[in-house]
């Protein structure tokens, strides 16, 4: 088992270490290639749907707070079960 780790340390140090033989210029050359962050890309706008379901959300979560601290809660319910139920709840009301 010792073996395997030091091979796999040793494999890795010479995959990221710098190619020394091919002579300065190569191993001096930026990393051109590699693309732009994931970040630089455009989001697609949220749908009509995902908002409504965005501030069902935000409303149940307003609610289940305000029942939890008045002690309203009833033994045994957690956000997921009164997350589904609100939002059945909201759906069904407009």
């Amino acid at each position: 088992m010792f073996r395997t780790i030091v091979a796999a340390a040793l494999s890795a140090a010479f995959i990221t270490a710098p190619c020394l033989l091919s002579g300065p210029a190569q191993a001096q050359t930026p990393a051109a290639s590699t693309p732009a962050t994931p970040d630089a890309k455009a989001k697609r706008p949220v749908s009509a749907g995902q908002q409504a379901a965005r501030e069902r959300q935000k409303k149940c979560g307003a609610e289940w707070k305000e029942a939890k601290a008045a002690g309203k809660i009833e033994k045994g319910m957690t956000w997921p079960k009164y997350w589904s139920a609100c939002n059945k709840r909201l759906k069904a009301g407009g």
